[in-house]
């Protein structure tokens, strides 16, 4: 049987937190481990240049760390391919074809990039790279001929603006060489952990994560701050749990649902503390996250080794895009010296 091709990455704009753990990289793990999907993971280096031209040692210093954490959470290289973006250049030529196949009014009612635009403040002073990015985008997933794409429900519009890449080439080219890629989205209201400050994303940007890279002494202080019930003064006053996030939390980390149902009750009767509440978080948070600590600590002792694993990653991507490259530059009629 023929494995699914999948292609997922991040952005090196620093360390992953756990909103990646429990949003996307948990789920590549079960995927990988499944033994039914050929996967490829790309750390989007060139993406991140984007709206990042201007402090590149940003993104040199966050490659290294992005993948600590992918190796600290169980991503194998042996089964799984890592590579770094802008090590394919077949990737930036797939997107010099495909830029004349969209127009600039398909790209600005793009909703993706609509709202990052205004969350940026970029207005019309709006890089031009980071404004095509949706179609670099589609070379990347193209180049590797994915066919399962596992994202957040923001990037639907990225995923059908790929799709209709492909069509337009095959059809003004008559060749079925690209593959049109299907979204593999989370549940609705799973996939997208709050911050700690109850601010509905967790976002390294707004400094309301817990980063996969924190020690005990970090993930304490991180909890023992989070938002959870303003007008919950007194032990003895009834909470809500409802925007609590110590017990969003429980509910997404801790396996014993018994457990956090009592607490919530206890919690909206009244007679149970936010200290307490946060010191049973910790404990759960720190069962899980504690291993992936202590594996990534030992990973980075060896920083040769993960360049050296990045690398050899790069070179299998690199014979993958090039063969479709090729296939594509056959399909336009410019392979003129072969």
């Amino acid at each position: 049987m023929t494995k699914k091709v999948i292609l997922t990455g991040d952005r090196p704009t620093g360390k992953l937190h756990i909103g990646h753990y429990i949003g996307s990289l948990k789920n590549r793990v079960a995927m990988q481990n499944s033994g039914d999907y050929e996967t490829f993971i790309m750390i989007a280096d060139q993406q991140a240049l984007t709206d990042n031209a201007r402090d590149p040692e940003k993104i040199k210093n966050s490659l290294i760390q992005v993948a600590l954490d992918y190796l600290a959470v169980g991503i194998d290289p042996s089964k799984t391919t890592i590579f770094v973006q802008s090590q394919i250049p077949a990737l930036t030529e797939l997107t010099s074809y495909f830029l004349n196949l969209v127009t600039v009014s398909r790209l600005e009612r793009n909703p993706t990039v609509k709202a990052e635009i205004q969350q940026k403040n970029f207005e019309r002073s709006i890089p031009a790279g980071f404004f095509v990015y949706p179609v670099s985008q589609a070379a990347d997933i193209t180049a590797f001929k994915a066919t399962v794409i596992p994202v957040g429900d923001d990037q639907e519009p990225m995923i059908e603006q790929t799709r209709e890449i492909v069509r337009s080439f095959n059809t003004i080219y008559q060749k079925d060489i690209l593959i049109e890629p299907e979204g593999v989205f989370p549940p609705k209201g799973q996939g997208r952990l709050p911050g700690l400050d109850g601010n509905a994303k967790m976002s390294k940007s707004l400094g309301n994560g817990i980063f996969l890279a924190d020690d005990a002494e970090t993930l304490k202080k991180k909890v023992m701050s989070m938002y959870t019930d303003p007008d919950h003064i007194h032990i003895e006053d009834p909470g809500k749990v409802e925007g609590n996030m110590v017990f969003t939390y429980l509910d997404i980390f801790d396996k014993d649902t018994e457990k956090v149902a009592e607490l919530k009750a206890q919690y909206q009767a009244g007679g149970l503390g936010d200290v307490k509440i946060k010191r049973y978080l910790n404990d759960v948070l720190e069962a899980e996250l504690a291993p992936i600590r202590d594996r990534r600590a030992e990973l980075a002792k060896d920083p040769e080794a993960i360049y050296a694993m990045l690398k050899s990653g790069s070179d299998k991507a690199n014979i993958v895009a090039n063969k479709t490259l090729n296939e594509v530059r056959d399909a336009i009629g410019i392979n003129y010296f072969n």
